[in-house]
């Protein structure tokens, strides 16, 4: 399984930055691509850099209704039609929608924007991946651990700061919208990884 940023708040030469957040996981079976970001143009932008094909996404998965991971979707689906979009429901049961990767259903109510996350399975362990943790990143882990061990966990942490809810990851990636990377930086120096757009991770 791979994992490539395609949009994301940092990004370096020749990548383009913006408020939003997508990234693409490949797997034998599907192209995810989770989140498009805010704007359709950075988004194609971004992925032409990475000679990553929008004819070849099997899937979007939407983690929830915000401008800044909806906004390039209607871009995509004027290069590929052929797109199947998850958007949240009002189920919180997680769905498995390929063999490897499964949603955690739609999680948060009233007192935070609903959203919905994606666990992927690996050799490794579970590979969670959030949009903008909304509902609260340990709520996601904690959904996730019931499928097993996570392994690694990427995308928006938002305000999170319940930091003892990631110990032992293996690899934690801060994206877009987390208030607090140093800290998390300097709390797990060895599992901390840099996000941005073009940063690729397997596993």
């Amino acid at each position: 399984m791979k994992i490539t940023i395609v949009y994301d708040n940092e990004a370096a030469p020749p990548f383009k930055s913006d408020w939003g957040f997508s990234c693409l996981i490949e797997t034998k079976e599907a192209n995810v691509l989770f989140d498009t970001g805010a704007k359709g143009e950075i988004l194609l932008r971004n992925m032409s850099e990475l000679e990553l094909d929008p004819k070849d996404i099997t899937a979007v998965v939407l983690s929830h209704d915000h401008w800044d991971h909806t906004g390039g979707l209607e871009w995509l689906l004027s290069v590929n039609s052929n797109i199947i979009v998850y958007k949240p429901t009002f189920s919180n049961t997680p769905k498995k929608i390929f063999p490897t990767i499964m949603t955690t259903g739609t999680l948060g109510g009233r007192y935070s924007i609903q959203e919905q996350a994606l666990v992927c399975t690996t050799g490794s362990g579970l590979v969670v991946i959030t949009g903008c943790s909304h509902p609260g990143l340990e709520n996601i882990l904690n959904t996730a651990k019931r499928f097993g061990k996570v392994y690694a966990v990427l995308g928006g942490f938002h305000g999170f700061d319940k930091f003892d809810a990631i110990k032992g990851i293996s690899i934690i990636v801060p994206c877009h919208c987390t208030s607090h990377k140093r800290e998390i930086q300097a709390l797990f120096p060895d599992a901390y990884k840099e996000g941005g757009v073009g940063k690729k991770f397997e596993l």
